[in-house]
């Protein structure tokens, strides 16, 4: 079992990140709560620790949009030799659009690409383009987590992906999908960002108390009905039909299963 104290200390850690990070990759647009996902999921190419990549995450969680993670964490031979092949070089992140056959590396110029085809043509929004510093300061929220999210350990490989609901601004998540890097595990994003003001806070502590009541027909709606929680991170595993919420549980599912 995980060290509960070691746990909360990387939790806290996490929220650092975050707030260095300014939270973005937590909310929704409005106009993406009930959007329908890409007959082809996306693919992404990347790993957590990267400044770069986080940037496209981030934008994937106010896009609402799933994708496909192909972790590629230095060291790593899983999924970084099937990246070079595909794109030409070893540089992340590289998104996969089968939908529109596109291939790109450069994080804004694939932010640029997902508004365009995903949000109607609009504009990347200011925040998630930042300034200057913006690199540095994404660069310290991985120098807090202690490099997390960039280097191989060895692992076993899944037969099948396994799928993760997350958002990219949770502190919990955060720490599952750093070892779901470091481990190599290809996994399907589903993103569940906050889709409102009541939504906004931790699961045990929102703005709005009371019964928590999704947006009908939305993401958190269906998230909320096939968990009986609105709460991230939850993992499924298709191998093992296992289906579990709790960041520390899941990190010692994963070091269990699939840590050598």
């Amino acid at each position: 079992m995980p060290n509960p104290v070691l746990h909360q200390l990387s939790v806290l850690g996490s929220v650092v990140s975050s707030q260095l990070s300014m939270w973005r990759g937590a909310s929704v647009l409005p106009s993406m709560v009930s959007r329908q996902q890409p007959a082809q999921p996306l693919r992404l190419y990347e790993m957590e620790g990267c400044p770069f990549c986080r940037k496209v995450r981030e934008a994937l969680t106010v896009l609402h949009l799933d994708a496909e993670i192909m972790p590629c964490p230095k060291g790593g031979t899983r999924f970084r030799t099937e990246a070079t092949q595909l794109g030409g070089k070893a540089q992340f992140p590289l998104l996969h659009d089968r939908n529109t056959n596109t291939l790109m590396y450069e994080s804004a110029d694939i932010l640029a690409y997902l508004f365009k085809t995903y949000a109607n043509g609009s504009d990347v929004p200011s925040k998630l383009r930042g300034d200057q510093s913006r690199p540095w300061m994404s660069t310290l929220a991985t120098g807090v987590r202690g490099m997390r999210g960039l280097k191989v350990r060895a692992s076993k490989a899944p037969a099948k992906p396994l799928h993760l609901w997350s958002f990219e601004a949770s502190p919990y998540a955060r720490l599952v999908r750093e070892r779901l890097t470091e481990l190599e595990i290809p996994y399907v994003l589903h993103n569940v960002g906050k889709e409102r003001w009541q939504d906004v806070g931790p699961a045990m502590l929102r703005l709005k108390p009371g019964p928590y009541k999704p947006i009908e027909g939305s993401k958190r709606a269906e998230h909320f009905a096939r968990t009986g929680h609105m709460q991230v991170p939850y993992l499924e595993d298709p191998n093992t039909d296992v289906r579990m919420l709790e960041s520390a549980a899941i990190i010692d599912y994963l070091e269990a299963t699939y840590a050598s």
